[in-house]
């Protein structure tokens, strides 16, 4: 296919396919003359990676490019690469230094520790939840720590579930974007869904009894 059925077929825009060429993000197409280039399902499976990164994801071209570099490479195993994938995606933080901050890696550290998860201190996922407890304990809100570990079940539950029907994805690029976007489209679906429960939850916890 030329570079236009590429765009109908992906809806991404040529000169949006041309930048994505000129910056290493989709490979060069096979040569047909010198203005003219062939494209093949590779393509379009790779345009549909880089799109779901970039548009979906936020994720910018350098990080973008790290993740491909993953997929690429053949030593690198499929664990490591969906792990850029899904840190590449994840908010960085930059951590405080304050008495607040060290309570809250404790907290944190703890947590981690508590339910046997292999992450590393450094990863950026637990920069996001020290900085998200220390905002909680600002507020004067330390009751909503009571439920921490509740977080925690629920979304080792998730992800066990999450990961396993990426897992029969059939190739590492599927794969790439299952983590991508389900990482950032599931963290709304589950806001939407849990502002569903919560107000069923509220129904049957705070309505009077007997009111219609």
């Amino acid at each position: 296919m030329r570079v236009g059925e590429l765009s109908k077929r992906t809806g991404v825009p040529v000169p949006t396919i041309k930048y994505y060429l000129r910056e290493g993000l989709l490979p060069s197409g096979e040569l047909t003359s010198h203005n003219q280039a062939q494209y093949g399902e590779e393509h379009l499976r790779r345009l549909k990676l880089v799109r779901a990164m970039t548009e979906v994801g936020r994720l910018s071209v350098a990080a973008t490019r790290e993740v491909l570099a993953a997929i690429d490479e053949p030593t690198v195993g499929l664990h490591q690469v969906l792990g850029i994938a899904q840190e590449a995606v994840t908010p960085r933080v930059t951590p405080g230094d304050g008495e607040s901050w060290t309570r809250a890696r404790a907290l944190v550290a703890g947590l981690v520790e508590r339910h046997g998860w292999q992450v590393q201190p450094e990863h950026p996922a637990c920069q996001v939840l020290a900085q998200l407890v220390v905002t909680i304990q600002d507020l004067g809100q330390e009751d909503l720590l009571e439920v921490f570990d509740e977080y925690a079940i629920a979304a080792e539950r998730l992800s066990a579930a999450e990961l396993a029907m990426i897992g029969n994805r059939p190739d590492v690029d599927s794969k790439v974007e299952g983590v991508v976007l389900g990482t950032v489209l599931g963290d709304a679906l589950l806001g939407a869904m849990r502002r569903l429960a919560q107000s069923e939850a509220s129904h049957r916890v705070f309505e009077p009894t007997g009111r219609v």
